[in-house]
């Protein structure tokens, strides 16, 4: 009859968005964890140094890392468009802004092992600082290792823009 809609017929949702989505709030249960953690016990260390005595704010590096995800983003919808070349162009700089990023993590470890002494078992926030940078490094050394074997299909051609929902 005429005035009478019917409702779309309801199907299941990509399984990709939702693996994704699914994986990206266990990550954030992890990093909020350890964030937690991190907070909980900021200051309650009867030994030093501490962290408003040792930590500096990597802005440059922080930028570097934000910056990753336009790029990314970026690579992305020049794939979807076919521009290849773009998408390898924007896909590399990427891999680059997460190397500085890990360059800056590694400089601020060396200097605060080096020239501050602290370590993972120095003291209470040594090891929440430690174990949150490190958890942090990993997944961005996985990710950077993953962009990697993108970058090596992509300049082998096996990357087309049907991948473009998957990359």
């Amino acid at each position: 009859t005429a005035g009478v809609q019917t409702a779309p017929a309801w199907s299941l949702p990509d399984r990709g968005t939702v693996g994704m989505v699914s994986f990206i709030i266990a990550e954030s249960a992890i990093f909020t964890i350890f964030v937690v953690a991190y907070l909980f016990y900021l200051g309650k260390s009867l030994t030093g140094p501490s962290p408003g005595e040792v930590l500096e704010v990597p802005i440059f590096y922080t930028i570097c890392l934000l910056s990753s995800s336009v790029t990314i983003h970026l690579a992305g919808k020049r794939l979807e468009r076919g521009e290849r070349v773009t998408f390898l162009v924007l896909w590399l700089l990427t891999i680059g802004l997460g190397g500085l990023f890990m360059y800056g993590t590694a400089q601020e470890w060396r200097r605060l092992i080096y020239e501050h002494g602290l370590t993972i078992s120095t003291n209470l926030f040594g090891t929440t600082y430690y174990s949150l940078v490190g958890l942090h490094a990993f997944h961005v050394t996985v990710g950077l290792l993953m962009l990697a074997i993108v970058l090596g299909l992509g300049i082998a051609g096996r990357v087309r823009p049907a991948h473009s929902a998957r990359v």
